[in-house]
């Protein structure tokens, strides 16, 4: 892999908000002693980016991809895309797992399984609202949830991907997940959620390398302080699920606390050694 000092790492965008929840943390611990500090900013890191289909010249760079691309252009082959996210864990685990795949409406179930595993590939509005990267229709972020995350998780990513397929911009998808939620259509986190991310197929942005095996564990907490996240030489890093910044949509200040936590993983699903974060 290139000299990470000298390049940008497929994680650029969740080291940078770790790095400016450490400052948000220093000023307000200026202000209070004893108050606790948020650690915002959420990449999900299963889906990073987003893509456009304009010419270069014409592009906000930091909004490189706008809008949504034609949907052909995130859809794959049913067979490959099973594959793929078979991938995302080792075979002892996803090889009894269901598998959903995309179509134009949203996922649907492609295999059933028998251990209460999903094996799936996420796409680039995966990632926070804000992401600038939200659109990529190159990412393919193979992923594989245990039954709680199944549970608790997915079924957010289906609302969030009927909706926006079905033409719905960002604020309506927003909107429409809030009712759900204050209806209780949607569910609460469930304890020990996890998901695995080690498929070596997988292409979560644009940046560096394009991917790295990593696990994922989610908690409804506003920061990342009991897991020492995104502290010097921490191996953990931390992130709000829903946004970059809470400004962007300032709607999603009353959604449920979630962080994401990520760890990096020394080897790729089938075991061959990955290269250092």
């Amino acid at each position: 892999m290139d000299d990470l000092s000298n390049s940008v790492r497929p994680f650029d965008y969740v080291v940078k908000a770790g790095h400016a929840a450490r400052q948000k943390e220093s000023k307000a611990m200026t202000r209070n002693q004893i108050h606790s500090i948020f650690l915002s900013t959420f990449v999900l890191v299963s889906a990073l980016i987003a893509a456009a289909s304009l010419p270069a010249a014409a592009q906000d760079p930091n909004q490189p991809y706008p809008t949504m691309a034609p949907v052909e252009q995130y859809l794959m082959d049913r067979d490959a895309e099973i594959a793929l996210a078979r991938s995302a864990a080792p075979d002892a685990i996803s090889h009894d797992a269901s598998v959903i795949v995309l179509t134009r409406h949203g996922y649907e179930t492609a295999v059933e399984g028998k251990n209460g595993w999903v094996c799936w590939v996420g796409r680039s509005w995966l990632a926070m609202f804000d992401n600038p990267e939200f659109w990529n229709p190159k990412v393919r972020a193979a992923d594989c949830l245990n039954p709680p995350a199944a549970r608790s998780i997915l079924p957010y990513a289906y609302k969030r991907t009927a909706l926006l397929l079905a033409g719905h911009s960002k604020p309506e998808v927003i909107a429409a997940i809030k009712a759900a939620i204050d209806k209780k259509e949607l569910p609460a986190l469930e304890p020990g959620t996890f998901s695995y991310m080690m498929s070596k197929g997988s292409y979560l942005t644009d940046n560096g390398g394009h991917n790295m095996p990593h696990l994922m564990f989610y908690e409804a907490a506003k920061d990342g302080a009991a897991w020492g996240a995104n502290l010097a030489n921490s191996p953990v890093m931390a992130v709000n699920y829903w946004y970059i910044s809470a400004e962007s949509y300032p709607q999603l200040k009353s959604f449920p606390p979630l962080s994401v936590f990520l760890i990096g993983a020394d080897k790729w699903s089938d075991g061959t050694p990955a290269p250092s974060m």
